[in-house]
């Protein structure tokens, strides 16, 4: 089942295949080892990246096994999610897998089915092939045997029904037996409902429908002369990610991979982080897809109403249910066999003081871009007012912080300047409004925020902005502080603290996060947005080649598919942590923007 792409589960070396509601994790041998059902916080049908059974025991998989296989490619259709596999047997046997979750405009509206479609087709010689079709519910359990129907198996997976729809003869799937491939064969796995036609004509239609929805957004984006392919890819992996439905933008569609080998640092990231999600429709915008950056903002409006009377979360599930209780699953080893295994994320209820600034700083767009549908108004202001006294009234009170610390709260930095960087957008909003008391109110509010940031977070005895209050040590969201607006990129106070975080965080090519002790000692692996905040800050320096070569390097660190996960080895470059994380697919946009050259400079 493996073949010469290794044991199933093993690797981050993985294809996402999505649409906006559901997304799945396909390895080099065209197996499916992860995927949520009915959407990305729910339930892990396919399971098998987490699960260290023996080859061929997998639970949670939709394998696709050519025996004798001894040669596999893969890779996306040009500027599509469309996955491509083709396997080569050790007799002349060839066959391609087309993976694929539809998404186009269908009768005047975007139709994303929670539907896996996979085709079959024979290229050349006699292969023979075995489909297993092994889905899992509540984390790794077994389901009964499928229920047969005329054209189908339909899968009882606790509270939720799933079908394949296949012009393959049942038996075949539903009992594993190989068979000879001469025809294409059509798999069509998801909601459990009819198709009214032939599975084969859907599924092409549905494949060659989606590669041009796909090739058409890709159209309209405005991306860099420069690593335009790196530059798409990403900005096609942060729209996967992104939910249609309500707009929430899940940081990796994974649950649980280790920040580093052994470590513990095992988290659930399939929800909302409002910072995260700030990130990725800057980004987006940055490109012009300025759809993703309105359904986040009407996703962020309908959390801010409650602010009022609660605080604000950092994270929210996709349907802005504001519970997440982390609890650990048994069920699952865990990937490699490196538990625990988690559900939810306890982060939900921790106090993260930057989460306003990033909130507002989102909300901004709607005052500014004339491209939005919905444009801010009064009313939204007063909103987003509510968000800026509460950054005003913690902006000097201890959190956990943007690395979300368990076992301990200070007063950051990073977090106190977010604070300031509500209160300075809100002065500049007001002022668009053409609100002169209100955005008087605002500077001033900023202005005393910017002191206390000043006094308390610079240190004169490092000759740098430190980490947090009353310390002296240093973490890699420093490099923010331009990009935020707070420095002036030739400040010496900013010039000085890129330094100190170049001689003290970088390990090889890599920053790391932090590198003193946290809840689980000292950490093992370079967080990886971190060192695209220190190529964006080479930049602002005036280093541009150095970061340039950096950023070239950076990007030799991306599996076959152009991905990222969230952490990485600094000595081998394995990929390490929750993947595909979306702040590092974030990365490869923004230093691509920065670093290239102009257009009008090209030719």
């Amino acid at each position: 089942m493996t073949g010469p792409g290794g044991a199933i589960g093993r690797s981050l070396d993985l294809a996402l295949i999505g649409n906006g509601r559901i997304a799945l994790l396909v390895d080099a041998m065209a197996n499916v080892v992860w995927g949520c059902f009915p959407q990305f916080d729910g339930d892990p049908v396919f399971c098998a990246l987490l699960d260290a059974a023996q080859p061929g025991e997998e639970r949670g998989v939709h394998g696709i096994v050519l025996e004798d296989c001894v040669r596999a490619s893969q890779a996306y259709r040009r500027n599509t999610a469309v996955l491509v596999t083709r396997l080569v047997d050790a007799h002349g046997g060839e066959i391609e897998v087309i993976d694929c979750i539809p998404r186009f405009a269908q009768h005047g509206r975007l139709y994303q089915p929670v539907v896996h479609v996979r085709q079959l087709r024979r290229l050349a010689g006699s292969p023979r092939v075995t489909v297993r079709l092994r889905p899992a519910y509540h984390w790794g359990h077994r389901p009964p045997p499928p229920a047969r129907g005329s054209s189908h198996l339909r899968y009882t997976l606790g509270e939720q029904s799933l079908r394949l729809t296949t012009d393959a003869p049942l038996a075949t799937i539903a009992e594993e037996k190989p068979f000879l491939l001469q025809d294409d064969v059509t798999l069509i796995f998801g909601e459990d409902a009819t198709i009214p036609e032939a599975p084969r004509e859907l599924a092409r239609r549905f494949i060659d429908e989606t590669t041009d929805a796909w090739r058409d957004w890709v159209r309209r984006l405005a991306i860099p002369f420069e690593w335009q392919d790196e530059v798409i890819r990403a900005a096609i992996t942060l729209k996967q990610n992104a939910s249609d439905d309500t707009g929430a933008i899940v940081a990796a569609v994974t649950s649980s991979i280790p920040e580093a080998a052994g470590s513990g640092r095992n988290w659930d990231y399939r929800y909302c982080w409002l910072r995260d999600g700030y990130f990725v429709i800057n980004a987006l915008n940055r490109l012009n897809a300025t759809g993703t950056m309105e359904g986040f903002l009407r996703y962020l409006v309908n959390i801010a109403a409650d602010a009022a009377t609660s605080p604000l979360q950092p994270v929210y599930r996709i349907d802005g249910d504001p519970a997440l209780a982390e609890s650990v699953v048994p069920t699952l080893p865990g990937y490699r066999g490196m538990g625990p295994v988690r559900l939810g994320n306890d982060a939900y209820r921790q106090v993260q003081n930057d989460v306003y600034g990033a909130a507002v700083l989102a909300a901004t767009h709607a005052f500014f871009d004339a491209r939005l549908t919905e444009r801010g108004d009064e009313a939204l202001f007063a909103r987003l007012e509510v968000l800026g006294q509460r950054a005003l009234e913690c902006h000097a009170l201890p959190d956990a912080g943007i690395w979300e610390y368990r076992g301990r709260a200070r007063v950051h930095t990073f977090s106190s300047v977010m604070c300031w960087a509500a209160c300075d957008r809100l002065a500049r909003i007001a002022a668009r409004l053409g609100l002169a008391a209100r955005a008087a109110r605002w500077q001033a509010d900023a202005a005393r925020i910017r002191d206390f940031i000043d006094r308390e977070c610079w240190s004169a005895q490092r000759g740098a902005f430190v980490a947090g209050v009353g310390g002296d040590d240093l973490d890699a969201s420093l490099l923010r502080l331009t990009d935020l607006g707070y420095c002036r990129p030739d400040d010496p106070r900013y010039v000085a603290t890129v330094l100190a975080i170049e001689r003290e965080l970088k390990r090889g090519n890599f920053i790391f996060r932090y590198v003193d002790d946290d809840d689980f000692g000292a950490p093992a692996n370079a967080f990886v947005v971190c060192t695209f905040w220190f190529v964006n800050a080479l930049a602002a320096i005036g280093r541009r080649d150095e970061a340039r070569a950096l950023f070239d390097s950076l990007l030799q660190a991306r599996n076959r598919h152009g991905l990222l996960a969230e952490h990485l080895d600094a000595a081998t470059r394995e990929p390490w942590g929750n993947f595909v994380q979306t702040y590092s697919m974030v990365g490869i946009i923004d230093c691509a923007i920065r670093l290239s050259m102009p257009w009008d400079d090209a030719f």
